[in-house]
């Protein structure tokens, strides 16, 4: 599937604001899988359908959720987990998309995993830094992701704990279990 035609279904999905984040979520995936050495294309599209279920009924994804069996955990935090997986399950069953690995970088986008792969270090970090964000810390992680990866993907992850923290929100699992991961990797180094 070409860029243009991957737009055009997806832009279908998403408000103007969102439409334009992803345009921005691309050009940064397409950007770090060059200086990383990850599939680009892969990266492309993993990154134009990271956000395919964002607007989709909390009702459905709950029923989508629950259907597919995916883990009946993610009900019990914050909704806007459920878009990823959700949108991994949608992007094949509607799109036709059936590339494991581009499933998986939309299916960890917002939760990460223990042992991510470097597509889904990209459109995780490629979400996180795109230039339409603009939040405390975002500029250095900008900076971090021009030099490594790894450290990039370690400071939002823990950007995003303490903000979750500041706000008294729950924190899913995998998200400190893929903060340790990656500390624990990198001291291993």
């Amino acid at each position: 599937m070409d860029r243009k035609q991957a737009l055009e279904i997806v832009q279908k999905q998403l408000t103007e604001h969102r439409y334009i984040h992803t345009i921005g979520v691309m050009e940064t995936a397409i950007e770090l899988a060059n200086r990383y050495g990850a599939d680009e294309k892969k990266a492309e599209l993993s990154a134009i359908f990271h956000d395919y279920a964002k607007f989709r009924p909390k009702s459905e994804m709950k029923e989508i959720i629950i259907e597919q069996q995916m883990p009946r955990e993610l009900l019990y935090f914050n909704s806007e987990l459920w878009h990823a997986p959700v949108g991994a399950f949608l992007v094949q069953s509607e799109v036709g998309i059936k590339d494991a690995e581009i499933l998986d970088a939309i299916k960890y986008h917002t939760s990460g995993r223990i042992n991510m792969t470097l597509l889904e270090k990209v459109i995780y970090l490629a979400d996180y830094i795109e230039p339409g964000r603009h939040f405390p810390g975002v500029d250095e992680v900008r900076d971090m992701a021009k030099q490594d990866l790894d450290d990039a993907l370690i400071q939002s992850i823990k950007n995003t704990i303490l903000f979750l923290m500041k706000k008294n929100q729950s924190i899913y699992p995998d998200t400190f279990l893929t903060y340790n991961a990656l500390v624990i990797h990198q001291k291993e180094e």
